[in-house]
């Protein structure tokens, strides 16, 4: 076994290790707006369900020189947000929402997506999504390092659902015709592929 210190490393490379090793990760696609009224887009695979009561997912945004990225700010001055699940239909627009653009730019413009209006939150969806949960913020674990921020832990309860109702049977949801797609490292990217059950004991 390769024993490695994470103090030894450098963040670049505690992160390649990180994302080369927590695969595969599920990817969401998260729609925001600014206090201007402009849609921010933005995926983000540090991203999982942490709680089913009350339902809340969990995202955590790196920050720059210690400042919040437009996602995490957007969030933390209106408490919304829209997060979309990323499939096989949908990843490559998401891809381009990764750019690094102006705050006064939106990412919808170099994709094709389009707004949908939610039900109890004032941030749009996106109408290319075979999931999508309006959210509003539970809370903000500021995550520092040597007392610096440098990554905001953004805690969402969701509010409302909505499911295609191609991937919804009452009550439960079908994962082949969702094709969820999720993360590993560098440029690359998974479907679900083979799946086998193992009984939970009893």
């Amino acid at each position: 076994m390769k024993k490695i210190r994470p103090e030894a490393l450098s963040q670049k490379e505690n992160y390649k290790l990180l994302i080369g090793s927590i695969i595969p990760r599920p990817i969401a696609l998260v729609t925001t707006q600014s206090d201007s009224g402009l849609l921010n887009i933005a995926p983000f695979s540090f991203f999982n369900v942490v709680s089913s009561d009350p339902p809340i997912l969990s995202i955590a945004v790196q920050r720059v020189n210690g400042e919040p990225k437009d996602t995490a700010r957007n969030i933390l001055q209106n408490n919304e947000a829209v997060v979309h699940i990323v499939d096989t239909d949908n990843v490559k627009d998401a891809n381009q929402t990764a750019a690094l653009l102006r705050p006064d730019e939106s990412e919808i413009e170099r994709t094709e997506f389009e707004q949908v209006d939610s039900v109890e939150v004032s941030v749009p969806g996106l109408k290319q999504s075979k999931v999508r949960f309006e959210t509003v913020l539970k809370e903000d674990i500021v995550i520092k390092k040597d007392g610096e921020p440098v990554s905001d832990l953004l805690l969402l309860e969701v509010k409302y659902y909505h499911f295609d109702e191609a991937i919804y049977d009452n009550g439960y949801i079908n994962k082949d015709e969702l094709s969820a797609v999720s993360r590993l490292a560098g440029n690359d990217y998974a479907e679900i592929g083979k799946t086998f059950t193992i009984e939970r004991p009893q």
